[in-house]
């Protein structure tokens, strides 16, 4: 009974995660900033029914805060970009030093053979990469359709 009960529970999870989610914009357009601050004041003229001269007002402030939003994501963007390339070249400082501590406890061949060992691993980590952005892509080609 219990086993039952699992298993409906586990496939009742599995089901409900594998729901297709809704976008917003089926076709992933980005709005420019005047499209999202005519589609916020005109949203807002609808449902407060503003007369001319708190449209011309509200736009103004609508567009200060759009500026300010994009303003901040561009800031996280750069920060999440500056941020990978300090992960990078530190990755890349520990990789350096696991070599030459590896090269001085292996003999030279088996370093030659430790180096290609990794260098397969990297070759394969490198092609499951592309062949999953490759099935992404597929998939939303067939979405698309």
């Amino acid at each position: 009974m219990k086993n039952l009960f699992l298993a409906l529970l586990l496939f009742v999870g599995i089901t409900a995660m594998a729901q297709e989610k809704k976008e917003r914009r089926p076709e992933g357009e980005k709005l420019t900033k005047e499209q999202k601050v005519d589609l916020q004041v005109k949203k807002m003229t609808q449902e407060l029914s503003l007369n001319e001269k708190q449209i011309k007002e509200v736009r103004t402030i609508v567009t200060q805060q759009v500026e300010k939003r994009e303003a901040k994501r561009a800031e996280i963007k750069a920060k999440k970009a500056a941020k990978r390339a300090e992960m990078k070249t530190k990755m890349a400082e520990e990789q350096a030093a696991i070599t030459s501590e590896m090269k001085k406890i292996l003999t030279p061949e088996q370093f030659t053979k430790w180096e290609q060992n990794r260098e397969e691993k990297k070759d394969k980590m490198v092609k499951k990469v592309k062949a999953k952005k490759r099935n992404k892509e597929i998939i939303e080609i067939e979405k698309d359709k």
